[in-house]
C-alpha cells in the first residue's frame, strides 16, 4: 500500500501552495487532482494586494510577472447608479512602490501555480478523484479513490489536507457545511470582448437585483460577474437573465455597450457558507473547504494562499511532535479565525450596507466626501490594512453619520439605530 507525509486532495491556490510550503520544509506530498490541467474555474480573476508577498514566497510571482499581467490600482464603486466614485489603494507601510492588485485570468494563475509545484518536485497526480477516506481509531489516515482509467487507489499518510473547494469531500462525507442565512445567492459569470474600460481599475455596481464585478484580466478580456438572489434564476434562460440584468445599469451598459461575450455564462450556486470544525484528527480544511465569503468584500484567493500558510506551519508541528490528533490540528483553525475573524464581520457589516438601497446610496455618499475613509475601507478589503481599524463602533459611527436618521443629533441615539441596522 502506497504511503506519504501528506495527502493534498484538489490542485487549486490552497492545495498547490500547501504543497509547495511543505515540500519546503522537507515533507513527502501527493497532490491528487480530479480534473486535467489545464482547467478553468469561475472566480473574479482578482488578486487582493497582500498576495504578493505569500505569491513571493512560493516563488510564483515571478512567473505571473513575467506575462505583464494587467496590474489595478484601485476600486471603482456605484451605487444603484446614483454615487459613483474611484478609489486608490492607500500606500503600504514600508512599500516604495504603488499598491496594486492583480488580474489575470484564472486558468493562466492556476496553470502557473501547478508548474511551480512540479518544479519543487511534489509528485502530481491528475484525474484522480478521491471517493473516501480511511479512518483508524477516528483518525483519517488515507483515502481511497479511482484514477482517469477507473482503477481504484488506496493512498496512506499521517495527515490528509483537503484542498478540494466547495464541493469537496470532507463537508459531502462529514456533512460540514453550513448554508449561510438569508437568501442564497448565486454568481453567473463570462468573459467580455471590447468593453470600455479604464483598465487599472475593478469595477463594482451594486444596483437591482445584486451587484457586478467587473474586472479587465488581459487586453482585450473582461471578466464580468453578476451576483444575485438565487430565485431570479427559476424559470429563466442563464444567458438572457445575465445579459439583460448586467445592461440594464446604465453605468455598466456604457462600459460594455460594443462588447461581445465571448463564452456561455457559468453558473456558481450557493455562494456564502461556513463550515463546521471537523470532529476527527489527520484533517486539515483549507481554502473554500473551509467556508466561502460573500464576493463583494472578499476576495478567495488571499484567504486560500493565507490560509495554506497557516496550515502548513501546524501540520510541521504535527510532525515534529507525532501529534496528528484533533486537539493539536484545531490550532490552524484557531489561528486563521483570530486573523480574519473582524474581516469576516466587516463582510457581513457592508453586505446589510450594499442591500438596503437607500443607506448604501448614503453611505457612499459620505465615503466621496472622506476620500481617506474611502482608502481605508478599500486598504481593509485588499487584505494589507488591519480589519480592526475599520470593524469598531467609532469607525462605523464615523461611516454612517448622517446617513442614519439624520435629524438625530444625540450620539448615544444614533449608536443603538446602527447596532439595530447592523443586527437586523
Amino acid at each position: 500500500m502506497e504511503r506519504c507525509d501528506v495527502i493534498i486532495i484538489g490542485a487549486g491556490p490552497a492545495g498547490t501552495a500547501t504543497a509547495i510550503l511543505l515540500k519546503k520544509m522537507g515533507y513527502q506530498a501527493i497532490l491528487l487532482e480530479q480534473a486535467k490541467f489545464p482547467r478553468d474555474k469561475v472566480c473574479g480573476e482578482f488578486i487582493s494586494p497582500a498576495a504578493d508577498s505569500i505569491l513571493n514566497e512560493l516563488g510564483v510571482l515571478a512567473s505571473i510577472e513575467a506575462r505583464s499581467p494587467l496590474r489595478l490600482r484601485g476600486v471603482f464603486l456605484s451605487s444603484y447608479e446614483k454615487i459613483e466614485m474611484f478609489v486608490d489603494y492607500p500606500e503600504m507601510p514600508y512599500s516604495p512602490s504603488p499598491v496594486t492588485s492583480l488580474s489575470l485570468p484564472r486558468l493562466v494563475f492556476d496553470n502557473l501555480m501547478l508548474e511551480k509545484v512540479r518544479e519543487a518536485g511534489v509528485e502530481i497526480r491528475e484525474q484522480h478523484k478521491v471517493l473516501d477516506f480511511i479512518f483508524q481509531g477516528g483518525v483519517v489516515v488515507g483515502v481511497t479513490g479511482y484514477d482517469a482509467r477507473k482503477t481504484p487507489f488506496t493512498l496512506k499518510a499521517p495527515i490528509v489536507v483537503d484542498a478540494g473547494g466547495r464541493n469537496c469531500i470532507s463537508l459531502r462525507k462529514l456533512n460540514l457545511k453550513i448554508s449561510s442565512k438569508g437568501s442564497e445567492k448565486t454568481a453567473i459569470a463570462a468573459h467580455w470582448e471590447g468593453a470600455r474600460l479604464l483598465k487599472d481599475y475593478c469595477y463594482m455596481h451594486v444596483s437591482r437585483p445584486g451587484y457586478t464585478g467587473i474586472a479587465p484580466v488581459s487586453k482585450d478580456l473582461t471578466n464580468v460577474i453578476l451576483v444575485l438572489d438565487s430565485f431570479y434564476l427559476k424559470g429563466r434562460s442563464i444567458e438572457d437573465l445575465y445579459v439583460k440584468t448586467v445592461l440594464k445599469n446604465r453605468q455598466r451598459n456604457d462600459l460594455l455597450t460594443g462588447g461581445r461575450l465571448t463564452e456561455k455564462p457559468r453558473v456558481v450556486s450557493s455562494l456564502a457558507y461556513s463550515v463546521k470544525s471537523p470532529s476527527c484528527g489527520g484533517l486539515v480544511l483549507v481554502g473554500d473547504a473551509m467556508g466561502f465569503i460573500d464576493p463583494f468584500t472578499g476576495e478567495g484567493i488571499y484567504l486560500s494562499l493565507r490560509s495554506a500558510q497557516i496550515a502548513s506551519g501546524i501540520i510541521d508541528l504535527a510532525f515534529k511532535n507525532s501529534d496528528f490528533s484533533q486537539n493539536l490540528l484545531s490550532q490552524y483553525e484557531i489561528i486563521r479565525m483570530r486573523e480574519f475573524r473582524k474581516k469576516f464581520m466587516l463582510v457581513n457589516i457592508l453586505q446589510k450596507l450594499i442591500y438596503n438601497p437607500p443607506l448604501c446610496t448614503r453611505v457612499m455618499r459620505i465615503l466621496s466626501r472622506n476620500p481617506a475613509l474611502a482608502k481605508l475601507l478599500v486598504g481593509v478589503t485588499g487584505d494589507y490594512i488591519p480589519a480592526e481599524t475599520v470593524v469598531s463602533m467609532k469607525f462605523l459611527l464615523k461611516l454612517v453619520s448622517g446617513a442614519i436618521l439624520p435629524q438625530e443629533k444625540d450620539l448615544s441615539t444614533r449608536r443603538i439605530r446602527l447596532q439595530s441596522v447592523l443586527r437586523d
